[in-house]
């Protein structure tokens, strides 16, 4: 149990967060919320003892075993392994003494240390690492590369790794989704449903903390309020809190006409249905939390174009990929590999790709699969290596990505970077345009030498805005932006009337502001029949034929199966049949009851969440409350282990 009694905390003059009361439960899985300066990773620093209350106190168990993702990694000639397997600290003392031992020849001591190595499970270590790695997207091959020869986003994920493989009864993650794709971000998911410790997460993917979370924390104007239930639950209690559903009903209406049209142009046709019933599940899911987005800070948009032909852009048989010498770091590509290439690399082959008018597209896959590689080529940066790209005359392409972030120019203000844009533009239209960005005032004056990474992204949004674009082609452009601004930038998207490509791992983004999406992968950029669910069914099924062709391998290279080999009687044959056929219908029984009780655990939570929308609940007595709370977290955690076992079974029976 965490407590922090009457806690306050300061970063320099300014007052963060003051008499914060509060109890963290054992085994609870906390996001941490708020707008970007509200103290979220201050408080990450006092639990880690890097900074101490400025009043208050903060009570900690003594012996707790605390992880968190280092910020910086050293440029170390070690292998990657070997740095993930340094997270247990404890063991890679255990296994660096037997080394040491053995280099001595001191049997008594290497002994010990084997001893102390089995006692901390340390001779699987290396597997559990190697999963680790594979996870979070780096192939077998680059397990054994220094560390130093990563890239920083894959350093990151390094990080990220070593973290995960520390031993820990208290886990803090700070947006551990940057520098993670779409697979990643579904696979950390599955790790942390899985942890055993108590989590605090800070993120700004509200998808991800919805998987993931039990509990809201939410810091706002120096407080800090616990809510019960994942991201969605928490949007939905602090609207009814906050009872100003009426300030936003006119925005609300506009943004479900938006999707409704959608669903109403799309429903009937068989090619569009899924993303119907998709834009469908997140209409249900904004529903209620209406003044949660009335009180956002600030709204924008992006202008009208002043002209959208109706065929913009055409690939035709094209393979994109770098010529010799031009590939940069940050480009798709496997970690470990040198960031120039002296050959030609083919990333895509033979794409046929067609934007018009009104087009609004999601692109899918994992890292390195080509996503960025096909925005560079629709853009005109990367020319074709084969095949023909064709734009309309009229095109007018705006264009984010990282290093657009990167190009802005330190120690000027935003001002500085709009008027060179448009040298002849009176002052007070570029301060008003500015001001539209949340740059007004002295903020559109100021150098951008103290901006954090989300106001850099919005400055670089905002100077693309500028040029009324007719067609946007984004690449990640939620990284470092936090909720509130991702909402606003998934309105301002909805709202556009040009065509849009967009990458992003961000779900809820994607979702709301994509009707089709194409799937990049293995060399290939292909429609997707489907929406976010069948793409994360998907990988699931590609990640299973991937292990099932693992261990068919395996299986050929010890030999032919059992009831082929020579010897087994046909009795045998016969009674391994008839005990394949009970324990498939063993197994279809149990799914059965699976199914059965989930359909009563989700009847259970609907009427917990009916009560706990209740303004009358929070009226009664704290302990009542807790009590539902827990009770919530009970019946997810039943569910989460349920749909598990049903995947495991069902699997088992497809095979």
């Amino acid at each position: 149990m965490i407590a922090f009694r009457h806690f306050a905390l300061r970063r320099g003059s300014r007052l963060l967060l003051s008499d914060v009361d509060l109890v963290i439960q054992s085994g609870w899985r906390l996001g941490v919320v708020g707008r970007n300066g509200c103290g979220k990773s201050s408080l990450f620093a006092a639990l880690q003892g890097q900074v101490e209350a400025d009043a208050g106190e903060l009570d900690m168990p003594a012996k707790l075993r605390l992880a968190s993702v280092a910020q910086e990694t050293p440029a170390l000639p070690d292998p990657a392994l070997d740095y993930v397997l340094g997270g247990d600290a404890e063991l890679a003392a255990a296994l660096r003494d037997e080394a040491d031992a053995q280099a001595r020849g001191d049997t008594e001591a290497m002994a010990k240390a084997h001893h102390r190595i089995e006692e901390l499970h340390g001779y699987d270590a290396r597997a559990r690492a190697g999963r680790l790695l594979h996870g979070l997207g780096f192939a077998p091959e680059t397990h054994e590369r220094a560390v130093r020869e990563f890239s920083g986003g894959w350093r990151v994920r390094l990080n990220l790794a070593r973290a995960l493989m520390a031993p820990s009864e208290l886990l803090l993650l700070d947006e551990p989704t940057n520098h993670l794709d779409l697979d990643a971000v579904l696979w950390l998911e599955e790790w942390l449903r899985r942890y055993q410790g108590t989590l605090l997460v800070i993120s700004h993917d509200r998808e991800f903390l919805d998987a993931v979370i039990d509990h809201t924390l939410h810091l706002d104007a120096g407080g800090a309020r616990l809510y019960t239930g994942n991201y969605s639950d928490f949007e939905r209690l602090r609207a009814e809190q906050l009872r100003q559903q009426q300030i936003a009903h006119e925005r609300e209406q506009a943004e479900r006409a938006h999707l409704q049209s959608f669903i109403d142009r799309f429903k009937a046709k068989a090619s569009k249905a899924k993303q119907a019933q998709s834009r469908m599940k997140r209409l249900e899911k904004m529903a209620g939390t209406e003044a949660v987005r009335a009180e956002r800070p600030f709204h924008f948009e992006f202008a009208r174009p002043e002209r959208v032909p109706d065929s913009m852009l055409q690939l035709e048989g094209v393979d994109a990929g770098y010529p010799a010498g031009t590939r940069e770091e940050g480009d798709d590509h496997l970690p470990g590999h040198d960031t120039a290439s002296r050959e030609t690399t083919v990333i895509l082959r033979d794409v046929r790709f067609r934007l018009e008018a009104g087009d609004r597209i999601g692109l899918l896959g994992p890292n390195g699969a080509g996503k960025s590689t096909l925005v560079k080529t629709l853009v005109g940066d990367l020319p074709p290596l084969a095949g023909e790209r064709k734009a309309h005359k009229d095109l007018k392409i705006g264009y984010f990505a990282q290093h657009t972030v990167e190009s802005l120019h330190e120690g000027l203000s935003p001002f500085d970077h709009l008027q060179d844009k448009a040298p002849g533009v009176p002052a007070q239209a570029l301060r008003d345009f500015l001001g539209g960005w949340n740059f007004a005032g002295d903020r559109a004056f100021e150098s951008i030498d103290g901006f954090s990474g989300g106001e850099r992204a919005r400055l670089a949004l905002a100077l693309i805005a500028w040029d009324k674009p007719n067609l946007l082609l984004l690449d990640e452009p939620t990284n470092h932006l936090d909720l509130d601004m991702r909402e606003a930038l998934a309105d301002a998207l909805a709202g556009f009337d040009g065509a849009l490509v967009l990458v992003s791992h961000d779900r809820h983004l994607l979702g709301m502001v994509c009707d089709s999406f194409w799937r990049v992968a293995d060399g290939e950029a292909q429609p997707f029949d489907g929406d976010l669910d069948d793409y994360a069914r998907w990988l699931r099924a590609r990640g299973g034929a991937a292990k099932k062709s693992a261990k068919a391998g395996e299986r050929g290279q010890g030999g032919p199966p059992a009831d082929a080999r020579p010897g087994v009687s046909a009795a045998d044959r016969r009674r391994d049949a008839a005990r394949q056929r009970e324990n498939e219908k063993t197994a279809r029984q149990r799914v059965k009851k699976i199914e059965a009780r989930v359909a009563a655990i989700d009847a259970e939570l609907a009427a917990l969440e009916t009560r706990l929308a209740d303004p009358a609940t929070y009226e009664g007595s704290t302990a009542e409350l807790m009590k539902l709370g827990q009770q919530q977290t009970r019946l997810r955690g039943e569910k989460d282990t349920l749909e598990a076992e049903w995947m495991e079974l069902y699997e088992q029976l497809e095979a």
